[in-house]
């Protein structure tokens, strides 16, 4: 029992627990997955696609997300959990690597990586609790059985044609996703209760927000490659600056009040882990894909700064950020405890699908395209950024009924 509870962390659940190196170590495994699904994406950027694509983020999210779980708990300084989060970067390592392929040659290689990596690490959790947390050993239990009720699926997937992999897949992920919305229910072991998973909040807003960075280095990533390789014409530096400013407009608005707001939240209340599984495990998966297809539309944008915009185009630069937009409304609605999501997201959302609308019936130049989206970006962090600032009563009195709608305390925010 003393070397299984040695470990784990020794910590206050509201306090906070540094990320280690380690952790920041298998992370890079998860650079390369981001990497792939977005060069995927590209490469087959039409309606098959793009669900493809996202099937593989629900799977690569899954993978990541309940380690990040596993790891709030553990101790990554330990010796044998180092060794286990080293089996786990291997494995997706290989998963990364069938991305390309995953609905093709290399889908056997895909299923097995997955379903080895959420097995492996629960069957090792439910050896670490054993006689330290009994409670936590039978949450792990719970999620074996749900694992295993999937495992069939993502086999039967692997051997079936494309066409047949994408429904059995869509049905082990459909039961993966289930299983924390109903707590792991079990018929015989009952179902897991929110006081058992009292995580170090702060450490689970830390993990999450670094997986942001990784995904919004992707976009920076293309930018800046794609631009090397383009002609240094005006137009394409226009095109480059638009890109990177847009990086970073989407960057303010998750890390500028989201992200601390939510660090804040994750500290302070009392369940920890009710409020993480809503507004980290799910609400994280929109953000996510917006930064993914951002960053396609960002080197659509880079290669073809003027022309035709073709509906795909025009799909990535619209969808990446209304993604991003819709995820970041609901992560902020969750944390911060208010009727209403931020007022400021709302409009913005709205003013993208305006957007879109006139550069398809306007038939916009890219260009144009993407400095109005950039636009559309800028305006919504403005918006918010006023709110915490003084609110709308000072910097617009004008606007003062409509921001009283969702705003409670004069400077408090949406």
């Amino acid at each position: 029992m003393t070397i299984r509870a040695n470990l784990f962390r020794i910590r206050d659940a509201h306090g906070h627990a540094p990320v280690t190196n380690i952790e920041l170590f298998f992370d890079l495994v998860f650079v390369f997955a981001i990497t792939q699904l977005s060069h995927g994406l590209l490469e087959h950027l039409g309606w098959l696609g793009a669900l493809q694509t996202l099937m593989l983020l629900f799977a690569v999210w899954w993978v990541w997300i309940f380690t990040t779980w596993a790891a709030n708990w553990l101790d990554p300084e330990r010796a044998n959990v180092r060794l286990m989060l080293f089996a786990l970067m291997l494995a997706g390592l290989a998963l990364s690597s069938s991305i390309p392929q995953a609905f093709g040659k290399s889908g056997w290689l895909f299923a097995a990586a997955y379903c080895s990596m959420q097995i492996g690490r629960s069957l090792y959790m439910i050896w670490a609790s054993q006689g330290v947390h009994p409670a936590r050993a039978r949450n792990f239990t719970r999620i074996i059985i749900w694992s295993v009720f999937s495992l069939p699926f993502w086999i039967g997937g692997a051997l079936a044609d494309p066409g047949q992999r994408m429904l059995l897949w869509a049905a082990a992920l459909a039961i993966d996703y289930a299983g924390p919305a109903t707590f792991f229910r079990v018929p015989g072991l009952g179902r897991s209760d929110a006081g058992s998973w009292d995580i170090s909040g702060a450490h689970m807003a830390e993990r999450c927000a670094l997986f942001i960075i990784i995904a919004l280095g992707e976009g920076v990533l293309i930018t800046g490659a794609t631009f090397a390789t383009t002609p240094q014409s005006p137009l394409h530096w226009l095109a480059f600056a638009t890109c990177f400013l847009g990086s970073a407009a989407l960057w303010w608005l998750y890390f500028d009040t989201g992200a601390r707001r939510g660090s804040q939240a994750m500290e302070t209340t009392e369940a920890a882990g009710l409020l993480a599984r809503y507004a980290y495990t799910y609400w994280h998966i929109p953000i996510v894909a917006g930064l993914v297809v951002s960053a396609v539309a960002d080197e659509m944008l880079l290669a073809h700064p003027k022309g035709h915009i073709e509906f795909p185009m025009l799909a990535v630069s619209i969808g990446g950020p209304l993604l991003f937009l819709v995820g970041n409304m609901g992560f902020k609605h969750a944390t911060s405890g208010r009727s209403l999501p931020p007022v400021s997201h709302m409009i913005g959302a709205a003013a993208l699908l305006g957007v879109g609308a006139a550069a398809w019936f306007g038939q916009w130049q890219p260009i144009a395209l993407g400095i109005a989206t950039f636009a559309v970006l800028v305006f919504t962090a403005i918006w918010e950024w006023g709110s915490y600032h003084g609110g709308w009563r000072r910097w617009a009195p004008w606007l003062g009924r409509l921001e009283r709608t969702g705003q409670r305390d004069y400077g408090q925010g949406e």
